[in-house]
């Protein structure tokens, strides 16, 4: 009897089936996007099309299609396809899919591919487990993940495969998938409206079919044509892909960073307002700019540092939201600062001296005099006091062996530019 009804199931699961599931494709000539990795005569599209996939694991935001170009794998391959979810997989069930691997390359001959979905989510022991298998070609492993690999794949197994970035699918690509889905279901979409839901998918292609789907079924229900209206409801909410604790978390803190000291300072509100729409801690944001004050900016402008810290104040004192416009303000006067390097590069420079050389002792001149018989040492002989006697400001105050050495050279930008470089 159960039979039956799951019989009946699978039957009827094509009409109630989300839009997005229906239209996954099937082959590779339908797959849309990700030109960069399966352009024409591109070694992972020539390795699908002749059945000699190796292991590899595929990376990118939700909804560019890993798994639906692993799918597509499994059905273009005469490899046996088992496929795993690392949210709920156990050591056990990966060594069984081990085991049957064996049985069938040994048995007939046919190798095995294992999909394993969210490979981030794996442990050490779970991709302990897989290794040996890999590494000895008794199956080949795809793996699909949202997280860098490179933090979360331990080094063995990244070693023996091939990472490919998939990237968040173009307008022109969502376009194809909108008019697609639209075909599915039976509906007249103008070109404004198709355009409208590939800007609001937001890179998505799941996002684009699901937003249609459900402009449509309102649509519907009030008897009308698709309109902007329904598809701006249906997109209310645009998906955040920021994972604080992953790889947005590094790509969006150096873009922020980057757009600051290139002095962007529309770069760099987007990428702060970015990050704290994603929950990032605005704490980390606020010391990330102080960093950014004498590193990038220093001297040429020494208020900076000042703005920074007091942006860090706010966000303790403050609090969110309010502080984002502290924030805010902080960043904007970063970006539009006079930029110099000159402090990070004179500390690495003092530094590299320290490393090679030591801590070489001070001129005697400069050494402390407080205790009774220093001077009978030898202590603060010679040394000229600059207020006194301005011949003190000409000294060369470095150790004997560092003499004449620059560290600090200043870049001519805003408050540097009337300083001696010293020649």
């Amino acid at each position: 009897m159960s039979d039956l009804f799951s019989d009946a199931a699978k039957e009827r699961l094509p009409q109630v089936a989300p839009l997005a599931l229906r239209l996954r494709p099937q082959r590779l000539d339908d797959y849309v996007g990700q030109a960069q990795i399966l352009g024409e005569r591109s070694a992972l599209r020539l390795a699908i099309e002749q059945d000699r996939v190796g292991s590899m694991i595929l990376y990118g935001p939700p909804g560019t299609g890993k798994t639906t170009l692993a799918r597509i794998v499994a059905h273009q391959t005469g490899a046996v396809f088992e496929e795993l979810s690392a949210v709920s997989a156990t050591v056990a069930q990966v060594r069984d899919v081990i085991a049957r691997a064996r049985e069938e390359l040994g048995a007939q001959g046919r190798r095995t591919i294992l999909f394993l979905d969210e490979i981030h989510r794996f442990n050490k022991a779970q991709q302990d487990a897989l290794l040996p298998a890999v590494e000895e070609g008794v199956l080949t492993l795809i793996g699909a993940t949202t997280e860098n690999p490179y933090f979360e794949v331990n080094s063995a197994l990244l070693s023996r495969a091939q990472i490919y970035e998939l990237e968040p699918l173009s307008e022109d690509d969502l376009a194809i998938v909108a008019r697609r889905g639209a075909t599915e279901l039976g509906i007249e979409v103008p070109p404004a409206i198709v355009e409208l839901v590939a800007r609001r998918s937001g890179g998505d292609a799941r996002n684009a079919l699901n937003i249609l789907e459900l402009a449509a079924q309102t649509a519907e229900a009030e008897e009308g044509q698709v309109s902007e209206e329904h598809i701006e409801d249906a997109s209310r909410k645009r998906p955040l892909v920021y994972d604080k604790g992953g790889d947005a978390h590094y790509d969006f803190v150096s873009a922020f960073i980057k757009s600051m000291r290139g002095s962007d300072p529309d770069a760099a509100v987007y990428y702060l307002a970015a990050m704290l729409e994603g929950g990032e801690d605005a704490r980390y944001v606020a010391r990330r700019m102080i960093v950014l004050a004498s590193e990038d900016v220093g001297n040429a402008d020494p208020r900076a540092l000042s703005v920074a810290v007091a942006a860090a104040h706010a966000v303790e004192h403050v609090g969110l939201p309010e502080a984002q416009l502290n924030l805010a303000q902080a960043a904007i006067y970063l970006a539009r600062a006079p930029k110099s390097n000159a402090v990070i590069l004179a500390l690495r420079e003092a530094q590299k001296d320290v490393r090679e050389q030591g801590h070489l002792r001070p001129p005697d001149a400069l050494r402390d005099t407080h205790y009774f018989g220093a001077k009978k040492l030898g202590r603060g002989k010679g040394y000229i006091y600059p207020h006194s006697d301005p011949r003190g400001f000409e000294v060369d105050h470095l150790p004997e062996e560092l003499k004449g050495r620059r560290y600090y050279r200043p870049s001519g930008s805003g408050e540097e530019q009337g300083d001696d470089d010293g020649g």
